[in-house]
């Protein structure tokens, strides 16, 4: 069941962050799922040979929800699980951004907010120049859309109908001053992708029905870029973390640590 490895991949979150008495929980949480579905159902890729040409591409623009990349690429098989707990800790390979260099699976090292989009524009553009089947999928957060980067990002894909990419927007709401709506409103943002030429489509980013239903279109939509913005909950899964900003770059103490993993429950 997805659903249960999403689970897993949230207790591993609160493992790691744990450990490392540092990183960025709330996010990873709310995008748990949409990673999930993305590593575990969708993306065509083989940890065993991961530079394989034709697979699919996967780019964390929010690079600090490193810890649920993590998870996923450990889950999947491309190096120990165990090496989890090493997060943040000094000459790891598990930074708390992702680094292509250092890190098995990693496509891109990310952690500047709003690049991310532009570089997998760039990686979608080279599949078509190289006449390669593969299909590139750039997860943002929402804070991220108020960065002018992403907008040029936009206009460029829509430009140059690149319909080989797909950007998930973590809508979860939060970012690490408070509300987005807030701090800078983004609101109509659906209407703002439209008016920059993407196939729009919403959907609840914590249900993984809906998740894989969304990813389904966006791939089969031809002739312009496809954004699917995924309204999640900030800290999913952990009750006293779920729409609390003080969890977007705070790890928990032992006995939040301890609570949260009996809310999530044991997984098989």
């Amino acid at each position: 069941m997805l659903e249960s490895k999403a689970n897993l991949l949230r207790r591993h979150v609160i493992k790691m962050t744990f450990q490392a008495g540092s990183g960025h929980p709330g996010g990873s949480l709310s995008s748990a799922d949409i990673v999930t579905a993305l590593f575990f159902k969708f993306m065509r890729h083989d940890p065993k040979n991961k530079d394989w040409p034709e697979r699919d591409r996967f780019v964390l623009s929010k690079g600090h929800c490193a810890p649920v990349y993590y998870a996923a690429l450990a889950e999947s098989g491309y190096f120990p699980v165990d090496e989890l707990v090493t997060l943040r800790k000094v000459s790891c390979r598990l930074q708390g951004h992702p680094c292509r260099t250092k890190t098995p699976g990693v496509e891109m090292s990310t952690g500047s907010l709003g690049q991310g989009l532009s570089i997998a524009n760039g990686m979608a553009l080279a599949a078509r120049l190289d006449k390669l089947p593969y299909h590139v999928f750039c997860l943002c957060g929402d804070g991220e859309m108020q960065e002018g980067q992403i907008w040029e990002a936009a206009m460029f894909a829509s430009h140059y109908k690149i319909d080989n990419i797909t950007c998930i927007v973590d809508r979860n709401g939060l970012q690490i001053d408070g509300p987005t709506e807030k701090v800078m409103a983004l609101e109509p943002l659906n209407d703002k992708w439209r008016a920059f030429g993407w196939n729009v489509i919403e959907i609840d980013g914590n249900n993984m029905r809906m998740v894989l239903e969304a990813l389904e279109r966006a791939k089969a939509h031809k002739g312009r870029p496809s954004v699917i913005i995924a309204k999640t909950v900030k800290g999913k899964g952990v009750s006293f973390m779920e729409n609390n900003v003080a969890f977007h770059g705070k790890s928990t103490n032992k006995e939040e640590t301890e609570r949260a993993l009996r809310e999530l429950g044991e997984i098989d």
